[in-house]
């Protein structure tokens, strides 16, 4: 009975130890940040009279940021492309964006 309660704890030890993975091979922490660039970025969009209220939208993984969707300009293009460059964490933006006056 002591040795099963022993290795129990062990069990239950080595799963506290090991990081936690959510879907896609990424851990519940890196799943967090993915979610707060991805919020932040959409933020600065709309919180840019050049950009914000547009049909952009964002996706990050591992810290790689991809824009896709339309913009009505390069002007609008480029800054939507500059807000995201400018958000902590952001490592890659990749431009999916189609500019569609």
């Amino acid at each position: 009975m002591e040795k099963l309660g022993c290795w129990k704890m062990t069990l239950l030890a080595a799963l506290v130890a090991t990081p936690l993975v959510a879907g896609c091979g990424k851990t519940i922490g890196e799943t967090i940040d993915d979610t707060t660039i991805t919020t932040r970025v959409k933020t600065a969009m709309l919180n840019d009279p050049n950009v914000g209220g547009t049909g952009v939208d964002v996706d990050t993984y591992k810290g790689v940021v991809t824009l896709s969707g339309r913009v009505k300009s390069q002007t609008e293009h480029d800054q939507a492309l500059a807000l995201a460059r400018q958000v902590d964490g952001v490592t890659e933006v990749k431009d999916a964006l189609q500019v569609i006056p």
